[in-house]
């Protein structure tokens, strides 16, 4: 059954339009509390300066850390109420890969934390974030299946 659950949020990730279109190299590996993404780097994620640009941490590690929380509930999609990164070095070749973890969870709210590497295992930043279930449930319609 964990499995199935797993399977379907990778298919979801992998499946939404932002990740087919514009994050279109990435790959995601969801267990119990935990997730792994990666993602190629590219010059269209590029700011002025010729490194990946803030967005794209943020993206990473926020999705890292929701699809820990996501793992541990089975019925309804959880939101992101906040989050916080910290950038540590500018990346702008290689691999990039997110590890999120769930440090807390009550009956529906959650803390996760997450991680990005440079292909090299540096640790390029790290991000905290607070979770809530919805009332929206995980079906096709949204991409769970």
């Amino acid at each position: 059954m964990a499995q199935n659950h797993y399977g379907k949020l990778e298919k979801m990730y992998l499946g939404a339009n932002v990740n087919k279109q514009l994050f279109d190299t990435s790959t995601i590996k969801i267990s119990n509390g935990e997730s792994a993404l990666s993602l190629e780097v590219s010059e269209k994620y590029f700011h002025a300066l010729g490194a990946i640009h803030g967005a794209v941490y943020f993206k990473l590690l926020d999705d890292a850390a929701f699809f820990a929380v996501q793992s541990s509930v089975k019925d309804v999609f959880v939101l992101t109420t906040s989050f916080n990164i910290n950038i540590i070095r500018p990346v702008n070749e290689g691999k990039l890969i997110a590890k999120g973890t769930v440090r807390f969870q009550s009956r529906s709210f959650f803390i996760a934390e997450a991680t990005l590497f440079d292909q090299k295992g540096k640790e390029v930043a790290f991000g905290t974030g607070h979770f809530a279930k919805s009332k929206i449930p995980l079906s096709d319609k949204i991409g769970y299946q």
